[in-house]
Protein backbone atom coordinates (compact mmCIF):
# COMPACT_ATOMS: atom_id res chain seq x y z
CA UNK A 1 0.00 0.00 0.00
CA UNK A 2 2.87 2.40 0.83
CA UNK A 3 4.33 1.66 -2.59
CA UNK A 4 1.25 3.22 -4.16
CA UNK A 5 0.62 6.09 -1.73
CA UNK A 6 4.12 7.63 -1.72
CA UNK A 7 4.51 7.89 -5.53
CA UNK A 8 0.92 9.14 -5.83
CA UNK A 9 1.57 11.75 -3.17
CA UNK A 10 4.79 12.85 -4.91
CA UNK A 11 2.97 13.20 -8.24
CA UNK A 12 0.11 15.07 -6.58
CA UNK A 13 2.50 17.57 -4.94
CA UNK A 14 4.53 18.09 -8.12
CA UNK A 15 1.39 18.65 -10.19
CA UNK A 16 0.08 21.45 -7.97
CA UNK A 17 -0.09 24.80 -9.80
CA UNK A 18 2.09 27.59 -8.49
CA UNK A 19 0.32 29.76 -5.97
CA UNK A 20 0.89 33.50 -6.01
CA UNK A 21 0.24 35.54 -2.91
CA UNK A 22 -1.35 38.49 -4.71
CA UNK A 23 -2.68 39.28 -8.15
CA UNK A 24 -1.18 41.90 -10.44
CA UNK A 25 -4.15 44.20 -9.96
CA UNK A 26 -3.95 43.92 -6.16
CA UNK A 27 -0.18 44.59 -6.23
CA UNK A 28 -0.77 47.76 -8.26
CA UNK A 29 -3.45 48.89 -5.83
CA UNK A 30 -1.03 48.38 -2.93
CA UNK A 31 1.68 50.38 -4.70
CA UNK A 32 -0.63 53.26 -5.64
CA UNK A 33 -2.18 53.46 -2.18
CA UNK A 34 1.08 53.14 -0.24
CA UNK A 35 -0.43 50.27 1.74
CA UNK A 36 1.05 46.89 2.56
CA UNK A 37 -0.91 43.71 3.12
CA UNK A 38 -0.37 44.14 6.86
CA UNK A 39 -1.36 47.83 6.95
CA UNK A 40 -4.46 47.03 4.91
CA UNK A 41 -5.65 44.73 7.69
CA UNK A 42 -5.11 47.65 10.09
CA UNK A 43 -7.32 50.00 8.08
CA UNK A 44 -5.20 51.31 5.21
CA UNK A 45 -7.53 51.78 2.22
CA UNK A 46 -6.15 50.47 -1.09
CA UNK A 47 -8.73 52.53 -2.96
CA UNK A 48 -7.27 55.84 -1.69
CA UNK A 49 -4.07 57.64 -2.69
CA UNK A 50 -0.75 57.46 -0.85
CA UNK A 51 -1.29 61.02 0.40
CA UNK A 52 -4.73 60.19 1.81
CA UNK A 53 -3.41 57.09 3.56
CA UNK A 54 -0.40 59.01 4.89
CA UNK A 55 -2.78 61.59 6.39
CA UNK A 56 -4.60 58.73 8.09
CA UNK A 57 -1.27 57.61 9.58
CA UNK A 58 -0.41 54.72 7.28
CA UNK A 59 3.06 54.69 5.73
CA UNK A 60 5.11 52.03 4.02
CA UNK A 61 8.62 52.16 5.56
CA UNK A 62 10.04 49.85 2.88
CA UNK A 63 8.78 52.09 0.08
CA UNK A 64 9.75 55.25 1.93
CA UNK A 65 13.33 54.06 2.46
CA UNK A 66 14.18 55.00 -1.12
CA UNK A 67 13.10 58.55 -0.34
CA UNK A 68 15.01 58.71 2.92
CA UNK A 69 16.88 61.94 3.09
CA UNK A 70 20.62 62.06 3.49
CA UNK A 71 21.92 63.73 6.68
CA UNK A 72 23.82 66.19 4.50
CA UNK A 73 20.79 67.58 2.64
CA UNK A 74 19.88 71.21 3.23
CA UNK A 75 21.12 74.77 3.04
CA UNK A 76 24.44 75.39 4.76
CA UNK A 77 26.50 78.51 5.40
CA UNK A 78 30.28 78.56 5.83
CA UNK A 79 31.27 81.42 8.14
CA UNK A 80 34.55 83.08 9.01
CA UNK A 81 35.69 83.57 12.59
CA UNK A 82 34.40 87.15 12.34
CA UNK A 83 30.94 85.86 11.31
CA UNK A 84 31.11 86.85 7.64
CA UNK A 85 29.69 84.42 5.08
CA UNK A 86 32.46 82.61 3.22
CA UNK A 87 30.16 80.42 1.10
CA UNK A 88 26.57 79.27 0.81
CA UNK A 89 26.15 75.55 0.24
CA UNK A 90 23.15 73.59 -1.00
CA UNK A 91 23.02 69.79 -0.85
CA UNK A 92 20.07 67.85 -2.26
CA UNK A 93 18.74 64.41 -1.33
CA UNK A 94 21.03 62.77 -3.91
CA UNK A 95 24.04 64.47 -2.30
CA UNK A 96 24.61 66.77 -5.24
CA UNK A 97 26.39 69.89 -3.97
CA UNK A 98 26.35 73.53 -5.07
CA UNK A 99 28.71 76.10 -3.56
CA UNK A 100 27.70 79.71 -4.21
CA UNK A 101 25.39 78.44 -6.96
CA UNK A 102 28.06 76.39 -8.78
CA UNK A 103 27.89 72.60 -8.92
CA UNK A 104 30.88 70.85 -7.35
CA UNK A 105 31.83 67.19 -6.98
CA UNK A 106 31.50 65.67 -3.53
CA UNK A 107 32.64 62.40 -2.00
CA UNK A 108 31.97 60.53 1.22
CA UNK A 109 35.02 59.94 3.36
CA UNK A 110 35.04 58.44 6.88
CA UNK A 111 31.45 59.42 7.67
CA UNK A 112 31.76 62.88 6.17
CA UNK A 113 30.87 64.55 2.91
CA UNK A 114 33.84 66.44 1.47
CA UNK A 115 33.99 68.79 -1.49
CA UNK A 116 36.19 71.58 -2.81
CA UNK A 117 35.79 74.86 -4.56
CA UNK A 118 39.04 76.50 -5.49
CA UNK A 119 41.35 76.43 -2.46
CA UNK A 120 38.47 75.90 -0.03
CA UNK A 121 37.75 72.40 1.26
CA UNK A 122 34.42 71.78 2.98
CA UNK A 123 33.76 68.89 5.38
CA UNK A 124 30.29 68.08 6.69
CA UNK A 125 29.84 65.36 9.32
CA UNK A 126 27.21 62.70 8.57
CA UNK A 127 26.36 61.99 12.21
CA UNK A 128 24.13 64.94 13.12
CA UNK A 129 24.51 64.14 16.84
CA UNK A 130 28.08 65.47 16.66
CA UNK A 131 27.98 69.22 17.11
CA UNK A 132 30.48 71.74 15.72
CA UNK A 133 32.14 69.12 13.49
CA UNK A 134 31.28 70.80 10.17
CA UNK A 135 34.06 73.05 8.92
CA UNK A 136 35.84 74.57 5.94
CA UNK A 137 39.56 75.14 5.41
CA UNK A 138 41.45 77.46 3.09
CA UNK A 139 44.72 75.77 2.08
CA UNK A 140 46.20 78.99 0.68
CA UNK A 141 45.49 81.25 3.66
CA UNK A 142 45.69 78.55 6.31
CA UNK A 143 42.33 79.54 7.79
CA UNK A 144 39.45 77.47 9.05
CA UNK A 145 35.87 78.14 10.05
CA UNK A 146 32.54 76.56 10.95
CA UNK A 147 29.76 75.45 8.62
CA UNK A 148 26.22 75.77 9.96
CA UNK A 149 22.93 74.49 8.62
CA UNK A 150 20.25 77.12 8.03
Amino acid sequence: MNRIILPALAIFIAAQPSAYAISDKYRQQLEQSGCTQVSETQGCDIHKSKADNAKAGFTNPAADSADTQTPYAGQWVAKSDAGATVATIRIDAKEQVWVNGKRVNAKRTDGTLQFRQGKLTFTIQGDRRLLNEDYWTDSAAGTKGPIQIE
